[in-house]
C-alpha cells in the first residue's frame, strides 16, 4: 500500500535543500510511523511562462508509476552499490492540491536563483519517501565528489589530449565557471578525495572546507547540517556537542571537523566503490565515445556518408530507434557489466557494443553526479574518533540520465578544454591510478 502525504499538513515539512531536478523536505510532524525519520523527495518543473498553463494529469494515484529513481535503484544500483549504503526509498502519494500548499508555505525559503527558475512539479500524484539523513541530533555532511579520474588518452584528440590528461575536468569546469563571475571552487579536486591516501583526502577536505567558507556555504560541493538544519559558515561552531561557541577560533574549527570526518572517509569503501564505477563506465571519455557514434552511422550507412555524419549523438537513428533506455534495457546491460565487460577492447570499441557504451556512459554520469552523505555525533574536541559503522556514509541522488543529455555533454567538454587550453598557468591534477604521459 502507497504511504500518503496527502494524511499530513504542510507544516509538517520542513525544506533541506533540492538540486537541479528534485527538492527535499524532512518531516517533522506528530510520531507517525509512516513519516518518522523520513524525507520526502519531490520532482521539480520549470515554471511556466505568462503565455503557458500548467498541463494536468489525468492519472490517478494507482495508474500514474513509481519514480524511476525507486526502480532504479532496486534494480541497478543495488547491484553496483552494497545496500548498506543506500537509503530505503518507498512511493508515496500527493495531490496538486496538496503540492501547491507545500509551495506557498515553503518556496520562501528556496535559494533565489531556484526560484525564478522552477518550483515543485504539481502535476505529479506520487513522491518518494527516503531515509532522513540529516535530521536528528547528530552533524551530517554532504560531499559532492564529482569526477574523480583522468580520461584515457587513447581516444583524445591532439587538440585536448594534452589539456584534459593532466587536469581533471572538474578543476577545469571550475576555472571556466569562475572566468565568468559564477562562484567556484578552484582548490578542490575530486583526485585528492579518491586518492585512498590520507595526506590528499585532508587537503580535500580542507579546501571543500575553505571553499565552503569563503563562499558563505553557496559552492553546492559541501554542505552541512545540523539538527536537520542547513547551516552558514557563521554559525558552524553549532556542530560542536557543546552548542555554538563565539570563542572557538575558525581554524580550530576546521581542524576538529576535518578530525572527525577523514577516519570515515579512510575507512569506508564507498569512495573506490564510486571512482572504480565513474572510469569504469567511461572508458572513451565523451571524444571516443562520439567517434564510435559517427564511425558507426557510417559503416550502418555505407557510402552515404555526407548525411549520416551531422546526426547528434545520442539522437534517434537508423541504429538507435529507441533513445531512452527503459529498465529492460538498463537490467541487460548491468548483465554484460557484470560478466563479459571484461573482454570489452575499449582501445578499439566495436560498432557493435554502441548502445552499450552509450548507456556505460550515462550510468557513469550518474555516479559522477551523485553525493555522499557523511554523519557523525556532534563535535567533541578531545574524544578520539570511534570505530566506523557502514551506516555512517551514504550515497544519494542516483538518478537514471537521459540520452538526449549526451549532445549537451559533448558542446559542454568541447567549451570547457577550449577554454582552459587558451588559458594561462594549467593545474596539474594527479589521478593516483593513472601516471600522468610525459612532453
Amino acid at each position: 500500500m502507497v504511504a500518503r502525504a496527502i494524511d499530513t499538513l504542510p507544516h509538517h515539512w520542513r525544506y533541506v535543500s533540492e538540486g537541479g531536478a528534485t527538492i527535499v523536505f524532512s518531516y517533522i510532524g506528530p510520531p507517525d510511523a509512516q513519516f518518522n525519520g523520513t524525507v520526502l523527495r519531490l520532482r521539480k518543473a520549470v515554471l511556466p511562462t505568462t503565455d503557458s498553463h500548467t498541463p494536468s494529469n489525468s492519472l490517478g494515484t494507482q495508474d500514474e508509476p513509481d519514480d524511476p529513481m525507486i526502480e532504479f535503484q532496486q534494480k541497478c544500483v543495488e547491484r553496483l552499490i552494497p545496500i548498506e549504503h543506500l537509503p530505503r526509498l518507498e512511493s508515496v502519494s500527493v495531490s496538486c492540491e496538496w503540492l501547491e500548499s507545500l509551495i506557498s508555505l515553503h518556496d520562501a525559503k528556496r535559494p533565489k536563483d531556484r526560484r525564478v527558475k522552477d518550483q515543485i512539479d504539481v502535476t505529479r500524484r506520487k513522491g518518494v519517501l527516503a531515509t532522513d539523513l540529516v535530521g536528528g541530533d547528530w552533524v551530517s555532511v554532504e560531499i559532492k565528489p564529482k569526477w574523480g579520474f583522468l580520461p584515457s588518452p587513447i581516444h583524445l584528440s591532439d587538440a585536448t589530449r594534452d589539456v584534459k590528461s593532466r587536469t581533471c575536468r572538474f578543476c577545469m569546469h571550475s576555472a571556466m565557471r569562475s572566468k565568468i563571475g559564477e562562484a567556484a571552487s578552484l582548490r578542490y579536486c575530486p583526485l585528492d578525495l579518491f586518492s585512498e591516501d590520507k595526506s590528499r583526502i585532508k587537503k580535500a577536505i580542507c579546501d571543500l572546507w575553505d571553499t565552503w567558507t569563503e563562499s558563505n556555504g553557496t559552492v553546492n560541493n559541501l554542505k552541512i547540517f545540523v539538527h536537520g538544519e542547513k547551516i552558514v559558515p557563521s554559525v558552524a561552531s553549532l556542530m560542536l556537542s557543546s552548542g555554538r561557541d563565539p570563542k572557538i577560533s575558525d581554524r580550530d574549527l576546521r581542524e576538529i571537523f576535518v578530525e572527525a570526518l577523514m577516519p570515515i572517509l579512510l575507512q569506508t569503501p564507498v569512495l573506490r566503490i564510486l571512482s572504480t564505477l565513474q572510469r569504469s563506465l567511461d572508458p572513451l571519455d565523451i571524444e571516443g565515445l562520439s567517434r564510435l557514434w559517427h564511425l558507426t552511422q557510417q559503416e550502418l550507412n555505407g557510402i552515404d556518408t555526407a548525411y549520416f555524419p551531422s546526426l547528434p549523438i545520442g539522437s534517434s537513428s537508423t541504429h538507435l530507434m529507441s533513445t531512452e533506455p527503459d529498465m529492460t534495457d538498463w537490467t541487460h546491460f548491468l548483465d554484460t557489466y557484470l560478466s563479459s565487460y571484461a573482454d570489452f577492447n575499449h582501445a578499439n570499441p566495436a560498432p557493435a557494443h554502441l548502445r552499450f557504451y552509450l548507456l556505460a556512459y550515462l550510468l557513469s554520469a550518474t555516479f559522477k553526479d551523485c553525493s555522499i552523505i557523511v554523519r557523525f555525533d556532534r563535535l567533541r574536541p578531545t574524544v578520539p574518533a570511534e570505530q566506523v559503522k557502514p551506516e555512517q556514509i551514504m550515497v544519494i541522488d542516483l538518478d537514471p540520465k537521459d540520452m538526449v543529455r549526451l549532445q549537451k555533454w559533448e558542446k559542454l567538454d568541447q567549451e570547457i578544454t577550449e577554454a582552459y587550453g587558451s588559458g594561462g598557468d594549467r593545474k596539474v591534477c594527479v589521478d593516483a591510478r593513472w601516471a600522468i604521459p610525459e612532453n
